[in-house]
């Protein structure tokens, strides 16, 4: 059972849990080393990549990390977070962290559903390990979620029991720690569309699926998909930048009124696309998406529904 913590906002004391956090392992970093020329030469790549970059590098106990982020949302009074493997095979090292603190994290992974050992590793993950949540990178690894076979695999697995989804990365796709350590990204945004989760969403009715970002640029087509699929939810993570490829939207305000008309407060997820530190959790995002709310004249109980209720009801 998670943890119940309400934080005060301007709306009353609200519970809440973020549904979009990165887990930036020490597996994480090393796996990152591997595929640099630079780095993998290195005695100690993580003091290079700790330059590079002006994050402090995790020690190679996972435990550690997790005890980190329980202290920084004690600080800013979170409830509880996602925390996402942020590379695949990292899966262990968020299942630590869930294992040490059940009570303050549920745990996603980073799966590439191309891999001949799709349902293997889903299985364990979702099984063996305890995650909540297989995260999906179509534009990653180039394939479409409409007939990827193990896309389908990990959306049936995921419907055997409550508490489970599957998050769908759409549009844009901009990983900021490799170009700070020069690493390639060779995306296809090709393969990014939300209008790609429309079979895979009614094929698997029971199954719940997350669109991060609002759709990360592709707004349009997020609302229509998720419209038309009530499975469907949308996280709100991050500064959402990406409005600047949308001439007809101006303010956070703006995709909040609109995604709310289209789905309603009950499929919103609030996140914050936290990830290093020493920045932590990045409570800048809560403060910009309470004041969207503030504007549109969301009442408490909505405010409450998109910064934790709906989370808990997902993965609690």
């Amino acid at each position: 059972m998670l943890r119940g913590i309400k934080k005060a906002t301007p709306l009353g004391e609200i519970e809440i849990l973020d549904a979009h956090a990165h887990f930036f392992s020490h597996r994480f970093f090393q796996t990152l080393a591997s595929q640099s020329n630079e780095l993998k030469q290195l005695e100690n790549p993580f003091e290079k990549i700790a330059e590079k970059t002006g994050w402090e590098m995790p020690s190679p106990d996972p435990v550690d990390l997790a005890t980190r982020w329980q202290a920084e949302l004690d600080r800013h009074s979170v409830s509880a977070a996602l925390l996402i493997a942020s590379v695949p095979g990292d899966e262990e090292s968020v299942a630590k962290a869930i294992a040490a603190f059940p009570d303050r994290f549920r745990g996603g992974f980073f799966f590439d559903p191309t891999q001949p050992t799709a349902e293997q590793r889903a299985r364990r993950a979702f099984n063996d390990l305890g995650l909540s949540v297989a995260c999906l990178f179509p534009a990653m690894h180039s394939y479409s979620v409409s007939d990827c076979e193990g896309a389908n695999i990990v959306a049936a697995i995921a419907s055997e029991k409550p508490g489970r989804a599957v998050f769908v990365h759409c549009g844009a796709l901009s990983v900021g720690v490799r170009k700070k350590l020069d690493l390639p990204c060779h995306f296809d945004l090709t393969k990014s569309s939300p209008l790609d989760l429309h079979k895979l969403a009614k094929r698997y009715p029971n199954t719940k699926f997350i669109i991060p970002h609002f759709g990360a640029g592709l707004f349009r087509e997020t609302l229509m998909v998720a419209d038309l699929c009530p499975n469907i939810y949308l996280d709100t993570s991050g500064t959402n930048q990406w409005i600047k490829y949308d001439p007809s939207l101006t303010n956070l305000t703006q995709i909040f009124r609109r995604a709310i008309e289209v789905v309603g407060y009950d499929r919103l997820l609030f996140g914050t696309d936290s990830s290093f530190f020493p920045r932590g959790w990045n409570a800048s995002v809560l403060e910009a998406q309470i004041n969207s709310l503030l504007e549109i004249k969301a009442d408490d109980k909505q405010v409450a529904s998109v910064l934790g209720a709906n989370l808990r009801s997902l993965v609690a």
